[in-house]
């Protein structure tokens, strides 16, 4: 069994406060990619408080975004209907997500793959991919780099390249 995971795939970071041209060019990709799974689904949302700008994570990034609630924190209406009732959907206040990589690790039936899609591939994509290593060595984790984009595409591209070298598998480059 493969489970697909979904990362951030929010208003904010496709086209909203941290939006990009290539976040909106993969949103189609993205739920088709999830209509087409037959294994396990699980989605994270980036989550975050009022406070968001008082956080360590809000001084380095002080662009309000993913506020609990908001209409930037809800996953894109397009990947929402692909996603259906057939995710399980994580919150995560940070970059990678403890709860997910527990999760999947917990599983009864054995994991023979995870692929990995959504935003932004430099910052949550490689954080959960390398949490997700960290948790699970012996299952193959693959990021699908056509369903993916970064903050740019230069630094896209950097973290394609860093997640190979800690044996990821990247497909559709």
């Amino acid at each position: 069994m493969k489970a697909l995971v979904v990362i951030d795939m929010q208003n904010d970071f496709i086209d909203g406060s941290l939006g990009t041209p290539e976040a909106v060019e993969i949103v189609p990709r993205v739920a088709e990619k999830i209509r087409a799974w037959e294994g396990p689904v699980y989605a994270t949302q980036d989550t975050h408080l009022e406070n968001y700008l008082q956080t360590r994570e809000g001084q380095a990034l002080p662009v309000t975004h993913c506020t609990k609630d908001t209409h930037g924190w809800e996953i894109a209406p397009a990947v929402r209907g692909a996603l259906g009732g057939k995710a399980v959907c994580l919150t995560k206040p940070t970059f990678g997500s403890r709860e997910l990589a527990e999760t999947l690790a917990r599983m009864e039936e054995p994991l023979e793959g995870i692929e990995l899609v959504g935003l932004c591939t430099d910052i949550c994509v490689i954080s959960n991919a390398l949490l997700l290593k960290a948790f699970l060595p012996e299952v193959p984790i693959l990021v699908d780099a056509a369903c993916c984009a970064g903050v740019t595409p230069e630094s896209h591209r950097n973290a394609l390249n860093a997640m190979k070298m800690c044996q990821i598998t990247i497909c559709n480059e």
